[in-house]
């Protein structure tokens, strides 16, 4: 091979990186990425590459799981296409920087262990430039670490711990989702303002990283708000019989139910609190709300719930660009897309912008583009957002929702009205707060 072909063929697989930069990114930063780091180059070929989703399929998050699954397959397939979706996003022609993107989807079942196995062979079998997806946080953090160690980008699917932004942090994880932090400062001066201000709370907190941080953030801003904590319920994760903590709830003289239970466990906890008469004598706040938590509880006890989520699909009124997910989603798949599918949406069109923006899918290129977002946002379904460089955390407006009750739903999935689209920025927790210390890049 000349030394000009061969010349070619090594910008073919870099990408170029040193020939488009970021207000902001330095061409000495750009110099400073190896030229071989994780699966780059070998995971990049004239045309294509490989990116592994991981999501439960089954178990607990089966339900969210799927739904993600849906919002990443859609991405891929949009972005493969070309056309007038990608093109508003900001993406040009085919795929990204001219590959096709080839995946492949493994389900965690939930499960810490067996997403670092599946993600582990797409990695070593597959050589995936990227992987994607969780629904627990445990999950999540066990991803990121896997990320940081064989040095390959993963972006975080469901996961509303602080820790995976805090404690946790990796430099090849980001985050899209709100943390727990911000989600409860969002909500809990709505939640006091439409319940009251001097009320009692019980809490009943599944018991892992996620339920445990949900539950000190939302006691810590209710509590500004004036409100009492008097019980905590602890439960394990996949409980199927809520009876004792249920018991213990209905006779603690609260004014509020505050259940942090995701997925499944906040579908079963639900139905059981109303057999113990506790949403008919309490109001009842859900901090996050599962993807079909609406659809398999009912809007009759979902009615004047109150809390937050990633998106609502009425969230096309306010921006083109989620009216054109709304609508392709609902062709495709029947029904509108939860949160869980824009997550995987976002997270997918956010990963191909920024390798376009770098010219180049060297990790550490594309995440210093990610890291330098605040300078050059994202223009996306949700508005303007960017990463925190400190702690990868997206900065976000977050929604703020209350169930409809069945006479003012105008459809079968208008489940929810959306009462307040929170300014992200005046939710964020300083970034140290959580004992994020970002790794090394090599």
């Amino acid at each position: 091979m000349s030394l000009a072909k061969s010349l070619d063929r090594r910008r073919l697989l870099l990408g170029g990186a040193a020939g488009l930069l970021l207000p902001g990114l330095g061409r000495g930063a750009l110099a400073e990425s190896p030229a071989r780091i994780g699966t780059f180059p070998d995971g990049v070929s004239a045309d294509s590459v490989f990116v592994g989703l991981n999501m439960p399929l089954t178990g607990v998050f089966s339900g969210d799981g799927s739904d993600l699954k849906l919002g990443y397959e859609l991405a891929i397939a949009q972005i493969n296409a070309g056309g007038e979706i990608p093109a508003v996003w900001g993406l040009k022609g085919k795929g990204v920087l001219g590959r096709q993107i080839r995946h492949k989807v493994a389900d965690t079942e939930g499960k810490p262990n067996v997403a670092v196995q599946a993600a582990t062979q797409f990695i070593q079998r597959d050589k995936a430039i990227l992987f994607q997806g969780s629904v627990s946080s445990a999950e999540a953090i066990a991803l990121e670490e896997l990320a940081s160690r064989d040095k390959v980008l993963y972006m975080v699917g469901i996961a509303g711990s602080n820790d995976v932004t805090g404690k946790n942090c990796q430099r090849y994880g980001f985050r899209s989702q709100q943390n727990a932090y911000m989600a409860a400062k969002a909500l809990a001066p709505v939640v006091a303002k439409a319940l009251g201000t001097k009320l009692k709370a019980a809490f009943l907190v599944p018991d892992y990283t996620y339920g445990q941080t949900v539950y000190d953030s939302f006691a810590k801003f209710t509590k500004e708000q004036g409100w009492t904590q008097v019980l905590k319920e602890t439960v394990p994760l996949g409980t199927a019989d809520y009876s004792s903590a249920l018991l213990n709830i209905a006779n603690s003289g609260a004014d509020v139910f505050v259940n942090i239970c995701f997925g499944s466990d906040a579908v079963a906890s639900t139905k059981q609190a109303e057999q113990f008469g506790i949403l008919s004598s309490m109001k009842l706040v859900v901090p996050n709300l599962s993807a079909f938590q609406d659809k398999e509880v009912g809007p009759e006890l979902m009615q004047g719930v109150y809390g937050s989520c990633d998106f609502w699909w009425t969230m096309q009124d306010r921006a083109p660009l989620a009216k054109r997910f709304v609508e392709s989603f609902e062709q495709k798949n029947r029904y509108k897309p939860r949160w869980g599918a824009h997550i995987g949406y976002l997270q997918t069109y956010l990963w191909a912008l920024s390798v376009e923006r770098a010219n180049s899918f060297n990790p550490v290129d594309v995440i210093k583009v990610m890291e330098s977002s605040k300078a050059q946002p994202y223009e996306t379904t949700i508005g303007k957002v960017y990463y925190r460089a400190e702690d990868h955390q997206m900065v976000r407006p977050i929604p703020i929702l209350r169930g409809k009750a069945p006479k003012a739903m105008t459809g079968p999935e208008d489940y929810y009205e959306l009462l307040d689209l929170v300014d992200g920025e005046s939710v964020m927790n300083p970034p140290d707060l959580f004992g994020c210390r970002l790794g090394s890049y090599t």
